[in-house]
């Protein structure tokens, strides 16, 4: 038999991905599905790609139907998963799609959230030093978010490095899925073809005190952070340009050194060959990150561009990775480098 596993939140986005991956992950075996105001319907009504689940009957997101799995993914709206883990046994792996565990700051999150924090559990980003070793064994994960996965993985490095002043502005892109599956006006087909849309002006998304916590970090001394998102006519992909002035003395070379070395043997996350830079049509439907640095010797800063399939790495993808890791799995098992093109 194998990992029993339960996905809350199956008729999403997010639930979606997750459950192509892991229909074809060797070693899970998928359990209950839920849904919060779709339960009762067959889940092919709602994600009819997914043809060998897609008669299976969503039921409710309650402890009850999620017990008795080795594993369980809460794909569910920000808010909802702290007092449902809260409810569920120490015993069992709990991976946390939304943003309820990820931050720290308890301070940071009520400022942005507007509720009571729920606490910090282990951060899925392996990629990022000390990381990996955290995941190993626990039994409470925090996911990322999408555009903290790109941003962060993007400017860590020239962080560690001490190459970067702690001051990064971020300028992103990403699909109409980012904003999950609820009917919202301004994502309307005919709103968003042929359009582009900045949202979150001014340091209000709330995906910002997650980039400063991860950069911060990175840097062993406060960043900040000046983060614009803007929406493309696209449904999946986020493209980030990260960047930072540039310390006295830094070098391309230097540079281009320092991403070399952070991402040498990492399976998700790599440096593309000088002058090829990153699109999003290159991660589509993979569990990668990929990379290009420049040095604007006229302006004095580093930039970093950055490419991530929100759905995959940037939430499920990250979620099965870290699953993998820490049941002591092969951390690639089930996941593909291998995008879809065009």
């Amino acid at each position: 038999m194998g990992i029993r596993t339960a996905v809350a939140g199956a008729s999403g986005y997010a639930g979606g991905e997750l459950l192509r991956i892991l229909a074809g992950h060797p070693e899970f075996e998928i359990g209950a599905l839920t849904a919060g105001s779709n339960a009762g319907t067959e889940l092919g009504a709602h994600q009819p790609h997914l043809r060998s689940l897609a008669g299976r009957v969503l039921a409710e997101t309650t402890p009850e139907t999620l017990s008795g799995h080795d594993v369980v993914f809460l794909a569910l709206p920000h808010g909802q998963s702290g007092p449902l883990a809260a409810q569920l046994g120490e015993d069992v792996l709990v991976i946390d799609c939304g943003a309820d565990h990820r931050l720290a700051d308890a301070a940071a999150w009520e400022a942005y959230y507007g509720t009571p924090h729920a606490g910090t559990w282990p951060y899925g980003l392996p990629e990022l030093p000390g990381h990996r070793e955290a995941l190993r064994g626990a039994k409470r994960i925090a996911v990322p978010g999408c555009y903290p996965t790109a941003v962060s993985l993007a400017l860590a490095p020239a962080y560690a490095a001490g190459l970067a002043e702690p001051d990064a502005v971020v300028v992103a892109a990403s699909g109409t899925s980012g904003a999950g599956r609820a009917l919202k006006p301004h994502l309307l087909g005919s709103e968003v073809m042929g359009s582009m849309s900045a949202y979150g002006v001014g340091g209000t998304h709330r995906h910002t005190p997650e980039m400063v916590q991860n950069l911060s970090a990175a840097a062993g001394e406060p960043v900040t952070v000046s983060f614009t998102p803007t929406l493309a006519p696209m449904s999946r992909g986020i493209l980030a340009t990260c960047t930072a002035k540039a310390r006295p003395g830094t070098t391309a070379a230097a540079l281009r050194a320092a991403y070399t070395a952070a991402y040498a043997g990492e399976p998700f996350a790599g440096l593309l060959p000088e002058g090829r830079w990153p699109a999003t049509s290159m991660t589509l439907g993979a569990n990668t990150v990929l990379l290009q640095t420049a040095l604007d010797e006229a302006a004095g800063r580093i930039i970093v561009v950055a490419a991530v399939d929100n759905l995959a790495k940037g939430t499920a993808g990250g979620a099965v990775q870290s699953a993998n890791i820490a049941l002591g799995l092969p951390e690639e098992l089930g996941l593909t480098t291998i995008g879809v093109s065009p």
